[in-house]
């Protein structure tokens, strides 16, 4: 949607919009894109069996604040990178962050019933297909960035299917994950206490990672590397973290109907967080000092990171 203003541009103006109208914004501009791009066999490859590209739907259309993305295009939007690119390396990362949510969910995981308020993928369909629409999620997020779509630019593509990659595997979330069970004793070893840089260091791979690339994405469609590159990843470090905390504490004194989950299972599964080691009220102090951080992270870019500094406080201060 264009805006237009007396003597103001569009571009401009949609810079002076809140982060309250341009988050579902692009939740909607995200949903529609990977509506289609499901839909599609731009290949020519045999086509996705109904039941997988069903569970594949249900588990990423119609449901989530799409945050990740709207790093993605925000950041890109600093750089003057065409939205349409930045959209389609948003719904790549946003088809990692749901088959991540699918296979968290699995009995052999998380063993969550809920997920966004609906049934998680595998009490909808069944384990089987719950894990091959996470592994096609997967799969499929890295055939979007490989497509002139994302980037005309070759080495841009390669270089954002490598900073994927590294974010989404072994050395970032699935690495974090691997530590988080680790932490609740789930290989024989009994539940292990772990330190606060222990804890930090699992959640910035388990959760930080894919934030840390959603804020680095727009410097790297535009191909810039300097300075404001590496202000872009330190805001994505910061808030990560922040995000975390807020999710432990929304795990405490969250309401699940708002959340669309369950409550309080982080502490009945011993899992290893900043509060259960800390306390709430250092947790909440960890928070501010983060969102504060976050904010000066974007100094460089001035008034034209305003959304971004917005989506810092949402982090801080969001309720589900």
């Amino acid at each position: 949607m264009n805006i237009v203003t007396s003597g103001v541009q569009p571009d401009q103006a949609a810079r002076t919009r809140s982060f309250a109208a341009r988050l579902p914004e692009v939740a909607a501009e995200i949903d529609a894109l990977l509506s289609r791009l499901l839909d599609e066999n731009p290949r020519g490859e045999t086509a996705t069996p109904p039941r997988l590209l069903d569970a594949m739907r249900y588990a990423s259309l119609g449901q989530g604040k799409r945050f990740r993305p709207f790093l993605v295009v925000e950041t890109a939007a600093l750089f003057d990178v065409p939205r349409q690119n930045a959209l389609m390396a948003g719904a790549a990362l946003e088809c990692v962050h749901c088959y991540s949510l699918v296979h968290d969910d699995l009995p052999a995981m998380d063993d969550d019933e809920l997920r966004r308020g609906r049934p998680t993928v595998h009490r909808r369909f069944d384990e089987a297909t719950a894990i091959l629409a996470g592994d096609g999620l997967l799969t499929f997020a890295f055939d979007v960035l490989s497509r002139p779509e994302t980037s005309t630019d070759p080495a841009v593509r390669v270089k954002l299917i490598a900073s994927l990659a590294l974010a989404a595997g072994p050395q970032g979330m699935v690495g974090g994950q691997m530590l988080d069970l680790a932490a609740e004793g789930r290989f024989g070893q009994g539940e292990q206490a772990f330190d606060e840089a222990h804890i930090r260091r699992l959640q910035g791979m388990k959760t930080g990672a894919l934030i840390r690339f959603a804020a680095s994405a727009g410097a790297i469609l535009a191909a810039v590397d300097d300075e404001r590159s590496v202000a872009l990843r330190r805001y994505g470090a910061l808030i990560g973290e922040a995000f975390q905390i807020a999710d432990d504490l929304l795990d405490i004194d969250g309401e699940a109907a708002l959340l669309g989950k369950a409550v309080h299972k982080d502490a009945e599964a011993g899992k290893a967080t900043l509060i259960g080691l800390l306390g709430v009220e250092a947790a909440r102090k960890r928070l501010a000092l983060l969102t504060s951080e976050a904010h000066a992270a974007l100094e460089p870019f001035g008034a034209a990171a305003a959304s971004l500094r917005e989506a810092a406080e949402f982090v801080a201060n969001r309720r589900r």
